[in-house]
């Protein structure tokens, strides 16, 4: 699943370390999401949403068409 996790984490000028502590998950974690190699739970999805002020849907693209 593609994402925009490390581009508005760049955008605040946060470190993965600094996004982890604020979402409650580990720095591999965040990396982990940001790379695509693990898709995130819905709760997290949802806690990253709130916390970017976004829909899950602006953040998180499965590339299927709409």
């Amino acid at each position: 699943m593609r994402n925009r996790l490390k581009i508005l984490r760049a955008e605040r000028d946060w470190s993965q370390a600094e996004l982890a502590g604020r979402l409650d998950v580990s720095r591999q974690a965040v990396n982990a999401i940001e790379t695509g190699k693990h898709d995130p739970s819905l709760p997290l999805a949802f806690r990253i949403a709130r916390l970017f002020d976004l829909r899950i849907e602006d953040i998180f693209d499965d590339g299927e068409p709409a």
